[in-house]
């Protein structure tokens, strides 16, 4: 079970364990916002509800500037697992700009692409190939990109992410 811990401003800065966010709340750091159905938590004092989202009680300043790193796996899940030439399944990334060429690992140079085009374009442009990408890549954006673990949510936390998109 996993937790979604929001600033005292309620902006989403991370995913936590369950025990992470009991000892939050039990140590009176956070409190919880949403919590699941299920049984609450003993403690020896008193019960606690299982917390399916939780709140902060002390504003956390975060660094500016949260960049999100390139990795095949975000590249995939940017483009929807869908190719950028034919919008097939892809399970692969392909530079536009191949990397024997000077193309760069970001994300504007990155997209997914299925095997078949990947290996028919090898070391080409897109422009060589008379080929033209669905869409312009480009980094991603949202509060689902910035906070790590929300890659499978839980619905109870959508209204709290949609206020970081």
């Amino acid at each position: 079970m996993r937790t979604l811990v929001l600033n005292a401003g309620y902006e989403p800065l991370a995913v936590v364990s369950f025990k992470r966010a009991l000892v939050l709340v039990m140590n009176e750091k956070a409190t919880v916002v949403e919590h699941t159905e299920t049984d609450p938590v003993w403690g020896t004092r008193r019960s606690y509800d299982r917390p399916a989202v939780i709140i902060l009680t002390r504003y956390v300043r975060v660094p500016g500037g949260r960049r999100v790193p390139v990795t095949r796996r975000g590249v995939l899940r940017r483009d929807n697992h869908r190719c950028g030439y034919c919008g097939k399944t892809a399970s692969t990334i392909d530079h536009v700009l191949p990397r024997s060429r000077g193309g760069a690992d970001s994300w504007e140079n990155l997209v997914a692409c299925c095997l078949r085009c990947n290996n028919i374009k090898s070391d080409r442009t897109p422009q060589e190939m008379n080929w033209e990408l669905r869409f312009t890549p480009h980094p991603p954006r949202g509060g689902q990109w910035t906070v790590r673990g929300t890659e499978r949510t839980d619905p109870r936390w959508e209204p709290y992410l949609a206020l970081a998109a």
